[in-house]
């Protein structure tokens, strides 16, 4: 993809708090394609979207900052600011603060999430269910109900959704997870539908085993149960998919940045699997 493509366009990326995570790697690859990036994710730690020995949220804004600084390192101008997804308010000041820093917004990336709906389903607690659903499902809908009308005003932007492999077929022990993650695919076509004639595109990224932080923290738990190595436990999860590895968040934010670009102009209503060839479930 040619560089600079994105010279002048404004992005703003959620979930961006987390070392290797999907939402650095994507807010890094559009700084570096000449987009202005606004990051945001947890100001501070809660406890309750974490999976213990799992998943961990953003402590602070530590890595946040220092990845503004890495952003700035591009040329565009970056911004880090405070963001949790489950507060309708922070996602509209969200959008105004870098609609009033930049002057627009062409790019928006949902990619905050959260894995506190996964388990087999008659065990998941009400409050999984409801903080799966607020965080993955309608952190997007209060995202998307903010840029939409500076997107209109000028003329078009591009939306793009952070999924799942599971919000396009279901395995056992996944439930609430799935069930958000399938709504994430059906709130972008609807999107796509609605706002076309406003030249608003809305397409869906799915990834499959990524090698994030969690997907490190889960090989270990494997590798640790099944007295393997780490790499042995990474072979493993790596077995189904046709491309037999494992995905690093750099080949996700690649497909990203193609659909924030013009290269992407006449796809809409897309949720583009990114798992090396996964089998997606039932």
């Amino acid at each position: 993809m040619t560089d600079r493509i994105l010279a002048g366009k404004v992005a703003l990326v959620t979930g961006a708090g987390r070392p290797k995570g999907i939402g650095e790697a994507c807010a890094l690859r559009l700084a570096a394609m000449g987009a202005h990036v606004v990051v945001g994710d947890l100001p501070a730690r809660r406890r309750d979207l974490e999976i213990p020995g799992l998943v961990e949220t953003a402590h602070d804004m530590s890595h946040l900052k220092s990845l503004e600084s890495e952003l700035g390192g591009f040329g565009p101008s970056a911004l880090a600011i405070g963001l949790d997804v489950t507060d309708g308010e922070q996602c509209g000041k969200a959008v105004a603060v870098t609609v009033e820093k930049f002057g627009r917004l062409d790019i928006l990336v949902n990619n905050a999430g959260t894995a506190v709906g996964a388990g087999p389903f008659m065990e998941l607690s009400q409050q999984a269910w409801d903080l799966s659903w607020a965080v993955n499902v309608r952190g997007m809908v209060d995202l998307i109900r903010a840029a939409i009308p500076h997107m209109r005003t000028q003329g078009g932007g591009s939306i793009i959704n952070v999924s799942s492999l599971l919000g396009l077929g279901a395995v056992a022990g996944y439930a609430g997870y799935t069930t958000t993650k399938f709504a994430v695919v059906g709130l972008t076509k609807a999107v796509a539908a609605e706002f076309g004639p406003d030249r608003i595109r809305c397409n869906a990224v799915c990834p499959g085993m990524i090698a994030t932080m969690m997907g490190e923290s889960e090989a270990a738990m494997i590798a640790a149960e099944h007295g393997i190595s780490v790499d042995e436990a990474k072979q493993s999860m790596a077995a189904p998919a046709a491309l037999k590895r494992l995905g690093e968040a750099g080949d996700v934010a690649d497909v990203v940045s193609f659909l924030a670009s013009d290269a992407a102009r006449f796809i809409t209503g897309a949720a583009i699997p990114v798992t090396g060839g996964m089998p997606n479930g039932l």
